[in-house]
């Protein structure tokens, strides 16, 4: 057996296609969709991805906002570019991108942020009314990347009711709000969150109809630990440099055996972080259209 590829490019392309029209449409009511960035020091890395998603933006028509500051910013600083974001009825939505320098903290600038202009869904309050309205009618952003995960399953062909899905890694980003989502009735997943406290991962892992691996940790999931014909979402990112070239190289968590065991693979890169971008696209131009309602 080898697996099926679940393409996140591929599906991305076809949700930013989608995208366009809905922008396309907005501004035909003289809304312009406007998506910002907040990006303090210059890490490489993070500059890049900033980048990237400001292209893809503009691509489909939305305004770009790309706000840098330098490294030295002060708290004050950052919580000023928030409230003015904020105030902004061009944007509407944003994100500050992550990591942030040691010396400001995270947290308080993250509760900042308009809950309403939450790009990322990740907001305190957005997760908030997910847990308050699991069954009810979507009425806030939504995390992306759980988001993007179900998008890149069912956007293939694979039906999520009744399966159970085995998440490696409890972070808030995917893990702890993934459940969220998958649970819904629409969806009707069973889930299992497994995590560093979990005694014998193998077990769960083998009992699984999906894994969401999103523990960060190379390889954590092994060809022997995954159910034959069972969906695999590699999530998770390790990045080592080569002592050979010196650059850096991207793992995921998926040992790269589990292809011929799997019957569905999203490769790491290429797979789930597209469909992030798209997603966190999609919450804004919902965003937009919201307020236009």
């Amino acid at each position: 057996m080898t697996a099926i590829m679940l393409d996140g490019k591929a599906t991305a392309a076809t949700i930013k296609a989608e995208l366009a029209d809905r922008v396309a449409a907005l501004k035909a009511r003289g809304i312009t969709p406007g998506i910002a960035t907040v990006l303090v020091g210059a890490d490489p890395a993070s500059q890049l991805y900033v980048g990237m998603k400001h292209r893809q933006s503009e691509a489909i028509g939305m305004k770009s906002i790309q706000i840098e500051l330098p490294e030295t910013a002060t708290q004050a600083d950052v919580e000023a570019t928030i409230d003015r974001l904020n105030a902004d009825a061009g944007c509407h939505g944003y994100i500050v991108q992550l990591p942030l320098p040691g010396h400001l903290d995270t947290d308080a600038i993250l509760e900042r942020i308009d809950p309403d202009k939450d790009a990322d869904g990740l907001h305190p309050t957005n997760l908030g009314k997910l847990v308050l309205n699991v069954n009810g009618p979507i009425t806030s952003p939504l995390p992306c990347t759980p988001r993007a995960v179900i998008e890149l399953l069912s956007r293939n062909g694979y039906a999520l009711a009744g399966k159970h899905v085995v998440v490696v890694g409890r972070g808030v980003t995917i893990g702890r709000s993934i459940g969220l989502l998958l649970t819904r009735r629409e969806i009707n997943a069973t889930v299992t969150l497994t995590h560093t406290g979990t005694v014998d991962l193998p077990k769960y892992l083998r009992q699984a109809d999906v894994i969401v691996a999103a523990a960060g940790v190379k390889h954590i999931v092994r060809a022997e630990d995954v159910k034959p014909g069972a969906a695999v979402l590699d999530v998770g990112v390790t990045r080592e440099t080569d002592p050979e070239t010196g650059k850096s190289k991207v793992y995921g968590d998926i040992h790269p055996a589990a292809v011929e065991v799997a019957g569905w693979l999203s490769p790491n890169p290429g797979g789930v972080g597209p469909m992030t971008v798209a997603l966190l696209m999609t919450n804004v131009v919902e965003a937009a259209e919201r307020a236009a309602s």
